[in-house]
C-alpha cells in the first residue's frame, strides 16, 4: 500500500490549482467502483450524483478565492450508522432498509457538510456496530489490504478500506469498544476516539449511549485533529511542536499487555524504544483492577443492556433479518435486570476515579491499539472461534470507552497492522491530539 496523501496535501493541491476538487473526486468514485468490481465490499452505497455536484460547488467556490475550510472540496466517506439528508440508514443491516429516507443530516454529517466536504457514500460496517470484527453476512465482509484474507476489522471496517485505498481522504466513524481503532490498525490508518460528548451523537443509530463516540479516520494524526477541530467547534488545529523529551508515558502489565500476539509485543516494545531515544519517560504502573472488566462486562455489559433497549420491538418481530451473532450479543440484554446495570454505572465510576489516581502525572498511558495481529477471515469458522476472536480484538480498545477517555491508534510503519494507542483520561483530548503528532514523528 503507497503512502496516503494528507488532508494538508490535498487541501494545497487544490488550493494552488494542481487539481480540482471534480478531478479529486472522481478519481476516488473510480477507484471506489473498481474495488466493487473485484469483489471489495468497502461501500454500502456510492453517492456518485451527490458527490459530484459538492465538488463541482466546491470549485466554484475555489475559482472565487471562497475556500470556507482545509476540507473544502475533500471527498469524505460516511459510516452506514449517521443519517444523511435523503438517504436510509441501514446501520449494515438489511432491517431497516425499508424505513424512511432521513429527513435531515446528523449534526455530525451536518458539520462536514458545512465545511465543504464531499459526501462520497456510505460505508459498510458490522451490523448494528456491535462486534470488533467488521463481518457483515448482509452486504460483504470488508478485508484489510494489509494482508491477504485478513478482516479490516470493526465495526467502522468501511470506513477504514474506504481511506486506507484512497477512495477517500477521511473517513467518519463511530466508537463504542473500539470500532475507529480497531479497524485503523488492521488497515494501517490513524483513529481517533474522543471523548464521548465531545461530539453530538444525535442521528446516529445508536449501540450504546453510554460508551458511543464518535471520530476520523484518516492517513494522520493532523488529518484526525483537523476533522475532529471541525467537527467539535473547537479553534482549527495547528501543530505545536511538541518535543518528546521530558514526556511522560505511563504503561502498565495489567490487562493490556497480557495475552499479547509475540509480533504485537515485538513492535510496542520498538515504538517504546523509540520514545525514550527521544527523551521520553517510560513510567510503569499498576492498574490491577483492569483485570476486573471481564467479570464487570460478563453479562454484556452496557452494549447489551442499551442495545436491547433499541431493539427489543424490532428483534422480536424479525429476528430472522438479522446477524444471528449481532442478534445473540442483544438479546443478552434481556437477561440483566435493573440491579445489574445500577451495578454497571457503580463499577463504571469506581473504576474511572481509580484511572484518575494512577494515572497522575501521565502526559499518556500507552498501549497496543490490539493485543492481536489482523485475523484471517478463513480462521472466524464458527460461533466459538467469532466470540474468541471477537473478545482478544476488544480487550484493549474497550477499556479506554469503559473509562470514557480519549485515544489515538497511530499505525507503526515497520509492522503492518500493529498500532499503537496513545490513550488519556475524559476531556484529555487537546493534548493527546498534540502529543500523538510527536510521537507520530518519532515513529516514522
Amino acid at each position: 500500500m503507497s503512502a496516503l496523501v494528507t488532508l494538508a496535501e490535498w487541501s494545497a493541491r487544490l488550493a494552488n490549482g494542481r487539481i480540482s476538487s471534480r478531478e479529486l473526486t472522481e478519481t476516488m468514485l473510480e477507484r471506489a467502483q473498481r474495488h466493487f468490481v473485484s469483489g471489495g465490499h468497502a461501500f454500502i452505497e456510492l453517492d456518485e450524483e451527490g458527490a459530484r455536484a459538492a465538488a463541482g460547488a466546491a470549485d466554484h467556490r475555489l475559482s472565487l478565492g471562497r475556500r470556507i475550510s482545509p476540507l473544502d472540496g475533500l471527498p469524505v466517506s460516511i459510516k452506514d450508522l449517521f443519517d444523511v439528508a435523503g438517504q436510509v440508514t441501514r446501520a449494515g443491516s438489511r432491517v431497516l432498509e425499508g424505513e424512511p429516507a432521513a429527513l435531515g443530516d446528523a449534526p455530525v454529517v451536518a458539520s462536514l457538510r458545512e465545511a465543504g466536504a464531499v459526501l462520497m457514500g456510505r460505508t459498510n460496517m458490522t451490523e448494528f456496530a456491535y462486534s470488533g470484527l467488521g463481518l457483515n453476512p448482509h452486504f460483504g465482509t470488508p478485508l484489510s489490504p494489509l494482508g491477504e484474507g485478513c478482516i479490516a476489522g470493526g465495526s467502522s471496517s468501511g470506513a477504514a478500506v474506504s481511506v486506507a485505498l484512497g477512495m477517500a481522504v477521511v473517513g467518519l466513524g463511530s466508537d463504542t469498544g473500539g470500532s475507529v481503532r480497531i479497524p485503523a490498525a488492521f488497515c494501517g490508518v490513524t483513529g481517533f476516539k474522543p471523548t464521548a460528548r465531545r461530539l453530538p451523537a444525535q442521528g446516529m443509530v445508536p449501540l450504546s449511549p453510554s460508551l458511543d463516540s464518535i471520530g476520523p479516520l484518516a492517513p494522520s494524526v493532523a488529518c484526525c485533529a483537523q476533522v475532529d477541530a471541525m467537527l467539535s467547534g473547537a479553534q482549527p488545529w495547528r501543530d505545536a511542536g511538541l518535543p518528546l523529551q521530558g514526556q511522560r508515558f505511563f504503561v502498565t502489565a495489567d490487562h493490556v499487555l497480557e495475552d499479547l500476539d509475540a509480533d504485537v509485543a515485538e513492535a510496542f516494545d520498538w515504538a517504546l524504544a523509540r520514545l525514550v531515544e527521544q527523551g521520553a519517560e517510560i513510567v510503569e504502573f499498576r492498574f490491577p483492577e483492569l483485570s476486573r472488566l471481564p467479570e464487570i462486562n460478563a453479562g454484556g455489559g452496557f452494549a447489551a443492556a442499551e442495545s436491547w433497549y433499541w431493539h427489543r420491538k424490532r428483534l422480536l418481530a424479525a429476528s430472522e433479518r438479522y446477524d444471528p451473532l449481532v442478534a445473540m450479543r442483544i438479546e443478552r440484554g434481556s437477561r440483566q435486570s435493573a440491579c445489574d446495570y445500577l451495578e454497571l454505572l457503580l463499577e463504571r465510576a469506581e473504576m474511572k476515579a481509580r484511572a484518575t489516581e494512577v494515572l497522575l502525572g501521565a502526559d499518556a498511558w500507552l498501549m497496543p491499539t490490539v493485543s492481536v495481529t489482523p485475523p484471517r477471515l478463513a480462521d472466524i469458522t464458527d460461533e466459538e472461534a467469532y466470540h474468541r476472536i471477537n473478545a482478544r480484538v476488544l480487550a484493549n480498545p474497550s477499556v479506554i470507552n469503559f473509562l470514557d477517555g480519549c485515544a489515538l491508534s497511530i499505525p507503526l510503519p515497520r509492522h503492518p497492522g500493529i498500532a499503537l494507542g496513545v490513550c488519556g483520561l475524559g476531556g484529555q483530548d487537546a493534548g493527546i491530539l498534540q502529543l500523538g503528532a510527536a510521537v507520530e514523528r518519532c515513529l516514522g
